[in-house]
């Protein structure tokens, strides 16, 4: 009996998930579109996406449908895909590395994916032939296998633990990995670009949604269905490596194969995010922690809820970065870490008191 009321009570979770999750993100995408600069009422909205999607012939102002479609719209999509991949990389690593504070930031794959961009970008690493993404996934690749090469060896060399899984060393040498390569990408823009190129690229590395447009949706959109089908493919083995390795392979799943597969995944839409609007903190952070706290740790019931969390939650601090401000735009690597430290911190205090 209770069998059946966990499977019916998943079941529902799903169907309920269903119906809501396109609705919620809807309204994100049009809050994102008619909030801004300029307000655009959501009348002329649905009118330019009947004219773009449809053919239709509706009268509306040209700078209103140049505003919605060419910049808005492409931006909030966008938003939305970086949103889901960070979300999904923290929940991905945390269940991987047993760690409540693993997140694609800390752990220096966002340093590193930085680091590639910048260095394909600036110094003209591959002569033209490795493009920015490509540069940003092996980064972010030699950025994580230090870290984790560095955290084993500390770990095993104190008799702390066993390998990656010594908590505090994986995110010491998370932090010293992010350091070396932000000083690498700080050398690099020092030695090869321009004043006005390094002002440019440091307002990218604080996360930039400014340039975004339609070729870079046709990448985000891939990118973070990808990883989000690979985790809901793999949510089971994630709840059973969140009990250890050990407990992972005891119930059959190929440890090695199936972990080298999801760091890779979230390596890879790390650095295709980090690439399009530069490094973001907190989301991968964040993110997990409060779904956790609204639908528990299972990961059939957090993976979508932390994808859809991610999104909108990156959606809404884009739209902050636009009005926060009056005429002027911010990073929205600001947005997130001052709504994030303080959320991270009323979760961390939570946590402890329910200890």
């Amino acid at each position: 009996m209770p069998i059946a009321l966990k499977r019916s009570s998943t079941e529902g979770f799903w169907w309920r998930w269903l119906w809501l999750t396109p609705l919620v993100l809807f309204i994100a995408l049009m809050a994102g579109t008619a909030i801004g600069e300029t307000s655009i009422p959501i009348e002329t909205i649905f009118k330019v996406l009947a004219n773009q999607l449809f053919g239709a012939d509706y009268a509306v102002d040209r700078i209103d449908a140049g505003i919605i479609w060419n910049y808005r719209l492409s931006r909030a999509i966008v938003a939305a895909c970086c949103g889901t991949g960070l979300a999904l990389a923290g929940v991905v690593l945390q269940a991987l590395l047993r760690n409540p504070l693993a997140d694609p930031y800390l752990m220096g794959i966002s340093a590193g994916a930085s680091t590639g961009a910048v260095a394909v970008a600036v110094a003209g690493v591959g002569a033209g032939v490795i493009t920015l993404s490509i540069g940003a996934f092996a980064g972010a690749g030699l950025a994580f296998g230090l870290v984790i090469l560095l955290a084993h060896a500390a770990s095993s060399g104190t008799g702390g633990g066993r390998g990656i899984q010594a908590a505090g060393a994986i995110i010491l040498a998370g932090i010293a990995g992010s350091q070396l390569f932000n000083a690498l990408t700080a050398f690099i823009i020092t030695k090869s670009a321009s004043a006005e190129q390094a002002r440019g690229i440091m307002f990218w590395l604080l996360g930039n949604l400014s340039g975004v447009r339609w070729d870079n949706v046709w990448m985000a959109v891939p990118a973070a269905l990808f990883g989000l089908i690979i985790c809901l493919w793999h949510r089971r083995a994630l709840d059973a490596f969140t009990f250890g390795t050990d407990s992972a392979a005891s119930m059959g799943i190929a440890v090695r194969p199936v972990r080298g597969l999801l760091i890779t995944t979230m390596a890879l839409v790390t650095a295709i995010m980090v690439s399009m609007v530069g490094a973001i903190g907190f989301v991968g952070l964040v993110i997990p922690h409060a779904m956790r706290f609204i639908v528990g740790s299972r990961h059939t019931r957090l993976v979508p809820a932390a994808a859809l969390a991610g999104a909108v939650f990156l959606i809404f601090s884009d739209i902050l970065s636009r009005i926060l401000v009056t005429g002027q735009v911010l990073p929205i690597g600001v947005i997130t870490s001052l709504i994030g430290a303080p959320a991270f911190a009323l979760i961390l205090i939570r946590g402890t008191r329910t200890r």
